[in-house]
Protein backbone atom coordinates (compact mmCIF):
# COMPACT_ATOMS: atom_id res chain seq x y z
CA UNK A 1 0.00 0.00 0.00
CA UNK A 2 1.37 3.56 -1.28
CA UNK A 3 1.50 5.78 1.68
CA UNK A 4 1.48 10.03 1.34
CA UNK A 5 1.28 12.97 3.31
CA UNK A 6 -2.29 14.72 3.90
CA UNK A 7 -2.03 17.76 2.27
CA UNK A 8 0.82 19.73 3.14
CA UNK A 9 0.64 17.99 6.81
CA UNK A 10 3.09 16.14 8.57
CA UNK A 11 0.34 13.35 8.82
CA UNK A 12 1.14 10.29 6.87
CA UNK A 13 -1.97 8.27 5.56
CA UNK A 14 -2.63 5.18 2.95
CA UNK A 15 -3.62 6.06 -0.26
CA UNK A 16 -7.05 4.48 0.19
CA UNK A 17 -9.34 5.34 3.18
CA UNK A 18 -11.39 2.53 4.58
CA UNK A 19 -14.96 4.42 5.44
CA UNK A 20 -17.06 2.97 7.97
CA UNK A 21 -20.36 4.09 7.35
CA UNK A 22 -21.18 0.56 6.54
CA UNK A 23 -20.59 -0.80 10.35
CA UNK A 24 -23.09 -0.26 12.96
CA UNK A 25 -26.12 -1.26 14.73
CA UNK A 26 -28.69 -3.32 12.24
CA UNK A 27 -31.38 -2.06 14.18
CA UNK A 28 -31.16 1.48 12.62
CA UNK A 29 -29.47 0.46 9.22
CA UNK A 30 -30.90 -2.91 7.67
CA UNK A 31 -28.25 -3.02 5.22
CA UNK A 32 -25.22 -2.88 7.95
CA UNK A 33 -22.55 -4.69 9.35
CA UNK A 34 -22.47 -5.23 13.13
CA UNK A 35 -18.77 -6.19 14.95
CA UNK A 36 -19.24 -9.60 13.93
CA UNK A 37 -20.10 -9.43 10.29
CA UNK A 38 -17.29 -6.28 9.72
CA UNK A 39 -14.45 -8.68 11.55
CA UNK A 40 -13.55 -9.78 8.11
CA UNK A 41 -13.34 -6.54 6.61
CA UNK A 42 -11.09 -4.50 9.23
CA UNK A 43 -8.88 -7.71 8.75
CA UNK A 44 -8.43 -7.21 4.89
CA UNK A 45 -7.79 -3.36 5.26
CA UNK A 46 -4.70 -4.12 7.69
CA UNK A 47 -3.88 -7.18 5.39
CA UNK A 48 -3.89 -4.48 2.39
CA UNK A 49 -1.82 -1.21 4.64
CA UNK A 50 -5.26 0.48 4.61
CA UNK A 51 -4.47 2.05 8.04
CA UNK A 52 -6.41 5.26 7.54
CA UNK A 53 -10.01 4.76 8.83
CA UNK A 54 -12.80 7.41 8.92
CA UNK A 55 -16.17 7.09 10.57
CA UNK A 56 -18.51 10.25 12.44
CA UNK A 57 -20.34 10.34 15.49
CA UNK A 58 -23.83 10.22 13.50
CA UNK A 59 -23.16 6.74 11.62
CA UNK A 60 -25.50 4.13 13.41
CA UNK A 61 -25.87 7.11 15.83
CA UNK A 62 -22.41 6.48 17.47
CA UNK A 63 -22.55 2.87 16.88
CA UNK A 64 -19.69 3.01 14.18
CA UNK A 65 -17.80 4.70 16.13
CA UNK A 66 -17.82 1.92 18.88
CA UNK A 67 -17.41 -1.23 16.06
CA UNK A 68 -14.13 0.82 14.99
CA UNK A 69 -12.93 1.17 18.43
CA UNK A 70 -13.01 -2.17 19.33
CA UNK A 71 -11.78 -3.25 15.67
CA UNK A 72 -8.52 -1.52 16.67
CA UNK A 73 -8.33 -3.18 19.97
CA UNK A 74 -9.11 -6.23 18.80
CA UNK A 75 -7.12 -6.59 15.08
CA UNK A 76 -4.24 -4.25 15.75
CA UNK A 77 -2.83 -1.49 17.41
CA UNK A 78 -3.65 2.56 18.09
CA UNK A 79 -0.06 3.62 17.47
CA UNK A 80 -1.20 1.81 13.70
CA UNK A 81 -3.97 3.48 12.54
CA UNK A 82 -5.33 6.94 11.43
CA UNK A 83 -8.18 7.15 13.22
CA UNK A 84 -10.46 9.95 11.89
CA UNK A 85 -14.18 10.96 12.85
CA UNK A 86 -16.74 13.75 12.39
CA UNK A 87 -19.41 15.55 14.44
CA UNK A 88 -22.38 18.20 13.51
CA UNK A 89 -25.01 16.03 13.18
CA UNK A 90 -27.95 16.03 15.70
CA UNK A 91 -27.23 13.22 18.16
CA UNK A 92 -29.72 13.92 20.87
CA UNK A 93 -31.97 16.97 21.57
CA UNK A 94 -29.62 18.96 23.93
CA UNK A 95 -27.53 22.21 23.80
CA UNK A 96 -24.29 20.60 22.70
CA UNK A 97 -25.90 17.55 20.72
CA UNK A 98 -25.86 18.69 17.24
CA UNK A 99 -24.02 21.92 15.19
CA UNK A 100 -20.69 23.29 16.36
CA UNK A 101 -21.09 25.32 19.15
CA UNK A 102 -18.50 25.46 21.27
CA UNK A 103 -20.55 23.41 23.59
CA UNK A 104 -21.21 20.82 21.07
CA UNK A 105 -17.41 20.91 20.18
CA UNK A 106 -16.80 19.97 23.91
CA UNK A 107 -19.13 17.59 24.48
CA UNK A 108 -18.88 15.37 20.64
CA UNK A 109 -15.31 15.09 21.13
CA UNK A 110 -15.40 14.12 24.56
CA UNK A 111 -18.51 11.24 23.74
CA UNK A 112 -16.70 10.46 20.52
CA UNK A 113 -13.03 9.84 22.56
CA UNK A 114 -15.47 6.90 25.17
CA UNK A 115 -17.17 5.43 22.05
CA UNK A 116 -13.97 4.62 20.43
CA UNK A 117 -12.02 3.79 23.78
CA UNK A 118 -9.07 6.11 22.66
CA UNK A 119 -7.78 9.05 24.03
CA UNK A 120 -6.72 10.73 21.04
CA UNK A 121 -8.81 11.46 17.48
CA UNK A 122 -5.86 11.38 14.68
CA UNK A 123 -8.22 13.83 12.61
CA UNK A 124 -11.09 15.28 13.79
CA UNK A 125 -13.88 16.71 11.29
CA UNK A 126 -16.61 18.88 11.17
CA UNK A 127 -19.12 17.31 8.99
CA UNK A 128 -21.07 20.47 7.67
CA UNK A 129 -21.34 24.20 7.76
CA UNK A 130 -22.97 25.35 10.70
CA UNK A 131 -24.41 28.76 9.69
CA UNK A 132 -26.21 28.96 12.81
CA UNK A 133 -22.73 29.28 15.10
CA UNK A 134 -20.01 32.37 14.25
CA UNK A 135 -16.99 30.55 12.29
CA UNK A 136 -14.91 31.83 15.36
CA UNK A 137 -16.38 30.53 17.92
CA UNK A 138 -15.78 26.96 16.20
CA UNK A 139 -12.34 27.37 15.13
CA UNK A 140 -11.05 28.25 18.89
CA UNK A 141 -12.99 25.44 19.83
CA UNK A 142 -11.67 22.88 17.56
CA UNK A 143 -8.11 24.77 18.52
CA UNK A 144 -8.50 24.30 22.12
CA UNK A 145 -9.53 20.48 21.49
CA UNK A 146 -6.20 20.10 19.52
CA UNK A 147 -4.13 21.85 22.18
CA UNK A 148 -5.99 19.74 24.76
CA UNK A 149 -4.02 16.72 23.46
CA UNK A 150 -7.71 15.15 22.59
CA UNK A 151 -7.47 15.52 18.72
CA UNK A 152 -4.13 15.85 16.38
CA UNK A 153 -5.28 17.40 13.45
CA UNK A 154 -8.73 19.26 11.97
CA UNK A 155 -10.38 18.49 8.79
CA UNK A 156 -13.76 20.03 7.08
CA UNK A 157 -16.13 18.07 4.83
CA UNK A 158 -19.14 19.16 2.07
CA UNK A 159 -19.33 23.10 2.04
CA UNK A 160 -19.11 25.75 -0.73
CA UNK A 161 -15.61 26.97 -1.42
CA UNK A 162 -16.15 30.13 0.14
CA UNK A 163 -17.45 28.55 3.23
CA UNK A 164 -14.18 26.82 4.02
CA UNK A 165 -12.45 29.72 3.34
CA UNK A 166 -14.03 31.50 5.98
CA UNK A 167 -13.67 29.18 8.43
CA UNK A 168 -9.65 29.09 7.42
CA UNK A 169 -9.23 32.33 7.40
CA UNK A 170 -10.54 33.14 11.14
CA UNK A 171 -8.27 30.33 12.42
CA UNK A 172 -5.53 32.16 10.04
CA UNK A 173 -6.35 35.59 11.94
CA UNK A 174 -6.17 34.34 15.10
CA UNK A 175 -3.26 31.93 15.22
CA UNK A 176 -5.86 28.94 15.80
CA UNK A 177 -5.38 25.52 14.33
CA UNK A 178 -6.14 25.06 10.43
CA UNK A 179 -7.53 22.67 8.65
CA UNK A 180 -5.50 20.02 6.74
CA UNK A 181 -8.49 17.89 5.11
CA UNK A 182 -11.48 18.77 3.03
CA UNK A 183 -13.67 15.49 2.96
CA UNK A 184 -15.99 16.03 -0.51
CA UNK A 185 -18.13 14.30 -2.47
CA UNK A 186 -16.13 13.41 -5.65
CA UNK A 187 -16.47 11.32 -8.24
CA UNK A 188 -17.08 10.81 -12.70
CA UNK A 189 -21.14 11.63 -11.52
CA UNK A 190 -20.28 14.77 -9.13
CA UNK A 191 -17.51 16.53 -10.03
CA UNK A 192 -18.48 20.28 -9.20
CA UNK A 193 -15.69 20.44 -6.44
CA UNK A 194 -13.09 20.91 -9.58
CA UNK A 195 -15.35 24.54 -10.40
CA UNK A 196 -14.05 26.22 -6.71
CA UNK A 197 -13.41 23.60 -3.76
CA UNK A 198 -10.14 21.91 -5.59
CA UNK A 199 -8.62 24.85 -6.73
CA UNK A 200 -8.68 26.32 -3.37
CA UNK A 201 -7.03 23.33 -1.72
CA UNK A 202 -4.82 23.10 -4.06
CA UNK A 203 -4.03 26.61 -3.12
CA UNK A 204 -3.67 25.72 0.68
CA UNK A 205 -2.05 23.19 0.61
CA UNK A 206 -5.08 21.23 1.82
CA UNK A 207 -5.68 17.10 1.18
CA UNK A 208 -8.56 15.94 -0.43
CA UNK A 209 -10.10 12.87 0.87
CA UNK A 210 -13.44 12.29 -0.90
CA UNK A 211 -16.38 10.23 -0.08
CA UNK A 212 -19.01 8.43 -2.62
CA UNK A 213 -15.71 7.98 -5.24
CA UNK A 214 -18.02 5.06 -6.94
CA UNK A 215 -21.01 7.30 -6.65
CA UNK A 216 -23.29 4.91 -4.32
CA UNK A 217 -21.81 2.08 -6.78
CA UNK A 218 -23.84 3.57 -10.12
CA UNK A 219 -20.00 3.67 -11.93
CA UNK A 220 -19.33 0.05 -10.29
CA UNK A 221 -21.79 -1.61 -12.36
CA UNK A 222 -23.03 -1.75 -15.87
CA UNK A 223 -26.35 1.03 -15.93
CA UNK A 224 -29.66 -0.26 -14.75
CA UNK A 225 -27.69 -3.19 -12.66
CA UNK A 226 -29.37 -3.72 -9.48
CA UNK A 227 -26.76 -2.79 -6.71
CA UNK A 228 -26.10 -3.92 -2.50
CA UNK A 229 -28.82 -3.25 -0.37
CA UNK A 230 -27.34 -0.32 1.07
CA UNK A 231 -27.43 1.26 -2.42
CA UNK A 232 -31.01 0.47 -2.59
CA UNK A 233 -31.97 2.09 0.23
CA UNK A 234 -30.51 5.02 -0.70
CA UNK A 235 -32.91 7.75 -2.38
CA UNK A 236 -32.23 9.04 -5.65
CA UNK A 237 -33.31 12.48 -4.51
CA UNK A 238 -31.38 14.95 -2.05
CA UNK A 239 -32.69 16.43 1.05
CA UNK A 240 -34.23 19.03 -1.38
CA UNK A 241 -35.74 16.71 -3.60
CA UNK A 242 -33.30 17.33 -6.28
CA UNK A 243 -31.95 14.66 -8.46
CA UNK A 244 -28.82 12.86 -7.67
CA UNK A 245 -28.51 11.13 -11.19
CA UNK A 246 -29.31 12.12 -14.54
CA UNK A 247 -30.40 10.21 -17.52
CA UNK A 248 -27.33 11.55 -18.87
CA UNK A 249 -25.21 9.88 -16.38
CA UNK A 250 -25.48 6.53 -18.65
CA UNK A 251 -23.33 7.80 -21.35
CA UNK A 252 -20.48 8.22 -18.30
CA UNK A 253 -20.95 4.68 -17.17
CA UNK A 254 -20.98 3.34 -19.97
CA UNK A 255 -17.73 4.88 -20.54
CA UNK A 256 -16.00 3.16 -17.94
CA UNK A 257 -17.66 -0.35 -18.79
CA UNK A 258 -16.51 -0.12 -21.45
CA UNK A 259 -12.68 0.43 -20.44
CA UNK A 260 -13.19 -1.88 -17.50
CA UNK A 261 -13.89 -4.39 -20.53
CA UNK A 262 -10.94 -3.71 -22.61
CA UNK A 263 -8.56 -3.55 -19.84
CA UNK A 264 -9.95 -6.43 -18.54
CA UNK A 265 -10.70 -4.85 -14.92
CA UNK A 266 -13.56 -4.15 -13.06
CA UNK A 267 -15.70 -0.84 -13.63
CA UNK A 268 -14.46 0.29 -9.66
CA UNK A 269 -11.18 0.34 -10.47
CA UNK A 270 -11.36 2.33 -13.60
CA UNK A 271 -13.69 4.77 -11.85
CA UNK A 272 -11.34 4.87 -8.80
CA UNK A 273 -7.91 5.19 -10.83
CA UNK A 274 -9.91 8.24 -12.23
CA UNK A 275 -10.46 9.95 -8.92
CA UNK A 276 -6.93 9.19 -7.96
CA UNK A 277 -5.77 10.99 -11.20
CA UNK A 278 -6.89 14.38 -9.55
CA UNK A 279 -2.91 15.46 -8.11
CA UNK A 280 -5.28 17.40 -5.03
CA UNK A 281 -6.73 13.67 -3.85
CA UNK A 282 -5.06 12.35 -1.38
CA UNK A 283 -6.86 9.21 -0.40
CA UNK A 284 -10.63 8.16 -1.62
CA UNK A 285 -12.41 7.16 1.15
CA UNK A 286 -14.10 4.04 0.07
CA UNK A 287 -16.91 1.85 2.17
CA UNK A 288 -16.95 -2.01 2.16
CA UNK A 289 -19.67 -4.31 2.63
CA UNK A 290 -17.39 -7.46 0.62
CA UNK A 291 -14.13 -8.39 0.02
CA UNK A 292 -13.89 -7.17 -3.56
CA UNK A 293 -14.21 -4.00 -2.27
CA UNK A 294 -11.10 -3.32 -0.83
CA UNK A 295 -9.32 -5.08 -3.21
CA UNK A 296 -11.00 -3.15 -6.23
CA UNK A 297 -9.53 0.22 -4.43
CA UNK A 298 -6.04 -1.14 -4.23
CA UNK A 299 -5.69 -2.38 -7.61
CA UNK A 300 -6.76 0.90 -8.85
CA UNK A 301 -3.79 2.28 -7.73
CA UNK A 302 -1.82 0.90 -10.07
CA UNK A 303 -4.19 2.02 -13.42
CA UNK A 304 -2.57 5.03 -15.15
CA UNK A 305 -5.44 6.29 -17.25
CA UNK A 306 -4.68 7.40 -20.55
CA UNK A 307 -5.52 10.99 -21.93
CA UNK A 308 -8.07 9.37 -24.41
CA UNK A 309 -9.45 7.37 -21.74
CA UNK A 310 -9.77 10.01 -19.40
CA UNK A 311 -11.16 12.22 -22.28
CA UNK A 312 -13.65 9.70 -23.01
CA UNK A 313 -14.84 9.37 -18.89
CA UNK A 314 -15.51 13.22 -18.63
CA UNK A 315 -16.83 14.25 -22.23
CA UNK A 316 -20.60 13.13 -21.35
CA UNK A 317 -20.32 15.03 -17.35
CA UNK A 318 -23.31 17.30 -16.67
CA UNK A 319 -23.27 19.60 -13.95
CA UNK A 320 -25.92 19.58 -11.47
CA UNK A 321 -25.88 21.05 -7.86
CA UNK A 322 -24.05 19.47 -4.97
CA UNK A 323 -25.42 17.98 -1.77
CA UNK A 324 -23.71 20.17 0.69
CA UNK A 325 -27.13 19.66 2.79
Amino acid sequence: MDTTRLGSSGLVVSRVALGCMSFGDTSQMPWALDRDAAEPIFKQALELGITFWDTANIYGHGTSEEIVGQAIRDYTSREDIVLATKLFSKMSDSPGGSGLSRRAVLEQVDASLTRLGTDYIDLYQIHRFDPDTPVEETMEALHDVVKSGKVRYIGASSMYAWQFAKLQSAAELHGWTTFISMQDQYNLLMREEEREMFGLLADQGVGSIPWSPLAAGRVARPWGEQGTERAQSNPDTDFAGRPLFLDSDRAVVDAVQRIAESRGVSMAQVALAWVLRNPVVTAPIVGATKEHHLADAVAALDIELTDDETGALEEHYVTRQPTYF
